[in-house]
């Protein structure tokens, strides 16, 4: 998740909206509003509304490891479920 717009871009890249697979697979250690120990791996994040979208997008109390999380065609697939499970892949490997 990186600070650009929530949206799939005409050739297909960029965040498709309503996934949200990078607010739920990963854990994230820092503090984030409502979760101030952060989150576990496959924990959904708080500030993740019903429609899979940050209600902190653009906001300074964003982490900053949400800020550079950004799309990446590879790590997210075609799917959300793909990027559910690469996301998750990755956080088991590292």
């Amino acid at each position: 998740m990186s600070d650009h717009s929530m949206t799939t871009q005409s050739d297909g890249t960029g965040c498709r909206p309503g996934c949200g697979a990078c607010c739920i697979a990963p854990s994230i250690s820092s503090a984030i509003p409502g979760m101030p120990g952060g989150k576990p791996a496959g924990a959904r994040c708080v500030q993740l509304d019903s429609l899979n979208l940050c209600r902190l997008f653009g906001d300074p109390r964003r982490p900053a490891v949400c800020r550079r999380f950004d799309y990446d065609k590879e790590l997210c697939g075609s799917h959300r479920d793909d990027a559910l499970r690469r996301i998750a892949a990755l956080e088991v490997a590292t």
